[in-house]
């Protein structure tokens, strides 16, 4: 198990190309202002399909 350890480790150090970290914020902010409209959107399908099948259950029930 240590020696799995030291192996990540020396992996991480010496073997991974890390990604420069003004371009890691850029990606970051542009993670979260899609997942900002993505989470918009399903909102706006989910009140329209609510509103929807509301009216129809009140139609139904007339």
């Amino acid at each position: 198990m240590l020696n799995y350890i030291k192996e990540s480790y020396n992996e991480l150090k010496n073997h991974v190309t890390w990604t420069p970290w003004p371009e890691a914020q850029r990606l970051t902010v542009i993670v979260a202002v899609f997942s900002v409209v993505l989470a918009l959107a399903v909102w706006g399908v989910d009140t329209v399909f609510s509103g929807a099948v509301e009216a129809y259950f009140k139609w139904i029930k007339s």
